[in-house]
């Protein structure tokens, strides 16, 4: 899957539990977002600046948490922990692996680490690097400050290196247990189970066999997979596509709607350009075609039918 910074990417198997988000692969969460669940993963955790959760941090491998930062409950990972200045963990820490903390850090029911433990200066890293400049300055060294500036652009964009499932968050995203709040696109993975209902800045993707148990308002466009379920509304600025076998258990409400024969939409229909009904995916058409060049068509229904 691409990387998005503006999406919200829900990878496939992401699983919404009551007050936890199960998910496979490794976890980014951007700057300033809110998240009303805990999160448990088989990768890694890595949570931005002025971020608030309020459930447990569960990884298999390692977590990092920026400054600034709030963990509502328990911070549980299986390989080394990173945690900012000014980050507070309201529970307990418990890590098999090192553990790098940064000045003033809170972890209310204490810690265990089966690694060494660093605590690191309260003085943060640009700091040194306005000394060093500043002493550069004074030296005359122009041409030395100008490669290190050049340096420090060419990496500032710098890929780092995740799993190729994640999940994503994007900066200050709300993600809630009864409204969520998304700034751009949101795309939900392949058999996935979502609670909420979701405000979104953007397009909407809904793969194949997943469940939204809420409303999905969109200022663009929506798209439900095959046999896809919404439990609410849809509301759409754009388009609305409904495949094969999805259902909907409110209202739909969009400029145009494409609607497959065999979608289920139990409440109404509100389309200012019209709804286009949709034969079934040419997908079984095309299996019915090589059957018959094959001349086992007809014999297999009718034998079918006898039986």
């Amino acid at each position: 899957m691409a990387f998005d910074r503006k999406t919200v990417i829900l990878p496939d198997k992401t699983k919404f539990e009551e007050h936890t988000i199960i998910a496979k692969g490794d976890v980014i969460i951007g700057d300033r977002c809110l998240l009303q669940f805990g999160i448990k993963t088989d990768g890694r955790i890595f949570v931005g600046e002025h971020v608030i959760i309020d459930g447990n941090l569960e990884a298999t491998n390692d977590i990092r948490v920026d400054i600034f930062s709030a963990i509502g409950g328990n911070v549980k990972s299986g390989g080394n922990v990173y945690l900012g200045e000014k980050v507070k963990v309201n529970g307990k820490l418990s890590l098999k692996g090192d553990l790098d903390v940064g000045d003033s850090v809170e972890i209310d029911k204490g810690f265990e680490a089966k690694g060494w433990i660093n605590i690191r200066s309260p003085i943060p890293v640009v700091i040194y690097l306005f000394i060093y400049l500043m002493q550069l300055l004074k030296m005359g060294h122009s041409e030395e400050i100008d490669r290190l500036l050049q340096e420090m652009e060419e990496n500032e964009g710098d890929v780092i290196p995740i799993s190729e499932t994640f999940l994503f968050v994007p900066n200050n995203s709300i993600i809630g247990l009864q409204k969520s709040k998304v700034d751009f696109n949101l795309h939900v993975g392949k058999k996935s189970c979502v609670l909420g209902n979701y405000d979104v800045k953007g397009n909407v993707f809904i793969d194949e066999e997943s469940q939204i148990h809420g409303t999905v308002k969109s200022t663009a466009d929506v798209f439900c997979g095959k046999t896809t379920t919404v439990q609410g509304n849809i509301e759409a600025h754009g388009d609305v596509r409904i495949e094969d076998k999805a259902a909907i258990a409110g209202n739909v409400s969009a400029q145009k709607i494409y609607l497959s024969k065999i979608a289920t939409v139990n409440g109404t229909l509100v389309a200012k350009n019209g709804i286009s009904f949709m034969t079934p995916s040419k997908k079984g058409a095309e299996e019915k075609v090589a059957r018959f060049e094959s001349n086992v068509d007809v014999v297999d229904e009718v034998k079918d039918m006898l039986e």
